[in-house]
């Protein structure tokens, strides 16, 4: 569809310029938001009338944009969701979602002011564009987090997307060798213990080996003399 501009829109072009569009983007943007006409001789000679007063109001708004983007400017707004360890959200943030965080803090903006490309998937600090006027922008800061908590950690510059795991300390080298020396000398008690019981078996063996030859030796003794 051929369409005249009533204001510059994007990189379509300016007041006056006779571009064609979509008639899709034509139908649903351009004509219900004033912003451009359907590009025939009727409405040719009604733009060239008009063109000074359309002008006129275009400069009057472009100002007042202005004034309100230097309040707009750098704002930082928060916006609470759920979201995994990783970051990634349970859903997205969308256009509408910046709008109405920014109409709630006070500044009233429309859903097709937010220049947001893509909806935001991941928690963390976005920058995104807000467009007041064809010709005039600002920056805002999108904190998005799973808690308040978290969206003030995420300011002071805490990357909240890493996940973390606690390890224990790794046991202390002197810990390490005092633990294997004392086990060194249970084994060794162990060994000691073992031998000292088999050198006792070993001397009571002996001992009543001794008894029992000093008991023959008594009994042959006696044979002797009774005969």
């Amino acid at each position: 569809m051929q369409v005249i501009l009533l204001e510059r829109v994007g990189r379509l072009g300016g007041i006056g310029d006779e571009v064609h569009v979509r008639n899709g983007y034509a139908r649903n943007f351009l004509l219900p938001q004033g912003k451009a006409l359907r590009a025939n001789t009727a409405n040719r000679t009604r733009f060239e009338a008009e063109r000074s007063a359309i002008e006129a109001r275009n400069a009057d708004a472009r100002e007042a944009a202005q004034a309100a983007a230097g309040s707009i400017d750098g704002k930082k707004i928060v916006i609470i969701r759920q979201a995994g360890e990783s970051g990634q959200l349970y859903g997205s943030v969308s256009s509408r979602d910046v709008a109405e965080a920014l109409s709630a803090d006070g500044t009233p903006v429309g859903r097709s002011q937010v220049d947001l490309n893509r909806p935001i998937k991941t928690v963390g600090l976005h920058d995104v564009i807000v467009r007041l006027h064809a010709e005039v922008e600002s920056n805002i800061i999108v904190n998005v987090a799973r808690s308040a908590d978290e969206a003030q950690r995420q300011a002071a510059g805490e990357d909240m997307t890493v996940v973390s795991y606690e390890e224990e300390p790794a046991p202390a080298i002197e810990e390490v060798f005092e633990g294997g020396a004392a086990a060194e000398d249970a084994a060794q008690a162990v060994e000691d213990e073992a031998g000292e019981d088999e050198a006792g078996d070993a001397e009571n063996g002996a001992s009543e080996d001794a008894d029992l030859e000093e008991a023959a030796a008594e009994a042959e003794s006696e044979d002797d003399d009774k005969s």
